[in-house]
């Protein structure tokens, strides 16, 4: 007799299923996190979790920075349904067959790539996506930087009760200098590393794609909230991207509302401007943001992955440079970030939570968090909108 328990979750895995068929956003979420909930909560041993997590998922990162430097993703999905046999990618390789095998078969058992009838390995929808530029650099970016900084988190919870001072703004060593024993800050270490730097910057447009954005259709009301209550007596500017890196946002936010009144504007610091995407669709200006906001009473200041970079000190003084651009009842900031649920954590919020605090030893904050850093800052929460399809959301908030 099943248990309640697994009864409960096959029940969801077949809502999520159904969900799944009519292409519902965050569907394929839900199925995935009721499948794992059915492995680790009802059917797997503590020793087949440990062989699983700790042994074939911990191989799988140096295993995936072998299949990308020697081109295996690339080499199966030009070979097309026939496949290659060990014996061919070797040859290919210049890797040992014998040794090449154990890395195919470990890539098979974990279906990353696939096998055909003749035991010839083929390649999936997923290893030809692998082969992707951007995805082989943040496979090695994960590789070879993420997996560093993880490492030294087991020390930083050792070294939080001494208090140990460091050049760290709250005094303690984070994972990232400790995992890469170093002094350096994350962004320093990239800058003096530009071949990382080139790999974090593919890994986070990676991280982005295909996800859904808070102006698409279906999440936050743009139209009825930024659109229609535009008053160019106020400001002739509708949208301000603070610290919007080299503009994707605002191409997209220009694609969905090509008839969109007022002007948008970029905002970064200078070496990042100077990178940004030519588009007349929006201005570029050099800023600062812990800097006075120079563009005033614009109708809404969005930011996009910025606060989680910070201390809730450091987020303080953004969001108080900030406040006095903003036009009283009219001026809007939208924060684009992960808000953590304390009650139904998931798996993308928690993951980048961790990948927060052994890059940065920063962090994601929960609601009660961003309700709390907003009051000291002196505005106040008028909404926080979610959509199943999206890690983010948007909390929408305005001067108290």
């Amino acid at each position: 007799m099943p248990s309640p328990q697994l009864v409960a979750l096959l029940q969801r895995i077949d809502k999520a299923k159904e969900a799944c068929l009519a292409d519902e956003h965050g569907a394929f979420q839900a199925l995935q996190d009721a499948a794992r909930a059915i492995l680790t909560e009802e059917s797997e041993k503590p020793s087949d979790f440990i062989q699983r997590v700790q042994w074939a998922e911990s191989a799988l990162s140096p295993i995936l920075a072998v299949a990308v430097e020697f081109k295996l993703f690339q080499q199966l999905r030009d070979a097309g349904d026939q496949g290659l046999s060990s014996a061919s990618l070797a040859s290919k390789t210049k890797i040992d067959q014998k040794e090449l095998l154990r890395v195919l078969l470990h890539l098979k058992s974990t279906n990353v790539i696939g096998m055909t009838s003749e035991g010839s390995f083929c390649s999936t929808r997923l290893s030809n996506s692998l082969a992707e530029p951007r995805f082989q650099e943040s496979i090695m970016y994960c590789h070879y930087v993420t997996r560093q900084a993880f490492n030294g988190i087991p020390e930083y919870f050792r070294r939080l009760p001494n208090q140990i001072p460091s050049t760290h703004p709250n005094g303690i060593a984070g994972p990232f200098k400790i995992g890469h024993n170093h002094n350096l800050e994350f962004f320093e270490w990239l800058r003096a590393n530009p071949p990382n730097e080139i790999r974090f910057a593919q890994f986070m447009q990676a991280y982005r794609a295909g996800n859904i954005n808070w102006y698409d259709p279906g999440f936050y009301a743009v139209k009825e909230r930024m659109l229609e209550p535009f008053d160019h007596t106020i400001s002739d500017t509708l949208l301000v991207d603070v610290g919007g890196g080299k503009g994707q946002d605002l191409c997209m936010f220009a694609d969905q509302y090509p008839d969109h009144p007022g002007k948008i504007v970029l905002q970064d610091q200078d070496t990042v401007i100077a990178e940004a995407i030519e588009d007349s669709r929006f201005e570029c200006s050099s800023h600062d943001f812990f800097t006075p906001q120079p563009i005033r009473n614009a109708k809404a200041y969005s930011l996009h992955s910025i606060l989680h970079d910070w201390s809730d000190a450091n987020a303080l003084k953004i969001l108080e440079n900030l406040k006095p651009a903003l036009c009283p009842g009219y001026s809007k900031v939208l924060i684009n970030e992960i808000v953590l649920s304390e009650e139904k954590p998931t798996l993308a919020a928690t993951s980048m939570d961790m990948m927060m605090l052994a890059h940065m030893d920063a962090r994601e904050r929960t609601e009660s968090e961003f309700r709390t850093l907003l009051e000291l800052a002196g505005y106040r929460v008028v909404d926080i909108v979610s959509n199943p399809g999206a890690a983010e959301s948007i909390i929408e908030a305005e001067l108290a």
